[in-house]
C-alpha cells in the first residue's frame, strides 16, 4: 500500500479513537463563530464582490451573516484567515486571475 494510504489509515484510526475518548491527549483545532459581515466590511466589499472573489453564492454569504448557516471546513478556515490577514489573502486572490 501507499505511504499517503497508510497515513490516511493511520489518522482515521486516530480520529476513531478519539471520539471513542481513548485518545485524551489529541490535538484539536476549534475555530470560533465569526462576524462575517465585519470580515467583509473591512476589506470595502459589496456582498457581491465578496461572494465571487471567494466562489460562494450572495445566498450563502447572506445566510452566514444573518447568522441561520455557518461557514464550515475550507470555507471556515479560509474566513479566519482573511479575518486576520486579508491583505494576503486578496494578494494571493489577486495574483490567481
Amino acid at each position: 500500500m501507499s505511504s499517503a494510504f497508510e497515513r490516511i489509515k493511520r489518522g482515521l484510526g486516530e480520529a476513531i479513537e478519539f471520539t471513542e475518548g481513548k485518545q485524551p491527549h489529541a490535538l484539536v483545532h476549534k475555530l470560533d463563530a465569526m462576524d462575517i459581515r465585519n470580515i467583509r466590511s473591512n476589506v470595502g466589499m459589496t456582498q457581491t464582490e465578496f461572494a465571487s472573489a471567494f466562489g460562494i453564492s450572495v445566498s450563502t454569504l447572506r445566510h452566514w451573516e444573518r447568522g441561520d448557516r455557518s461557514p464550515a471546513g475550507p470555507a471556515l478556515v479560509l474566513l479566519n484567515v482573511m479575518e486576520k490577514e486579508p491583505g494576503a489573502v486578496l494578494r494571493a486572490l489577486s495574483s490567481a486571475r
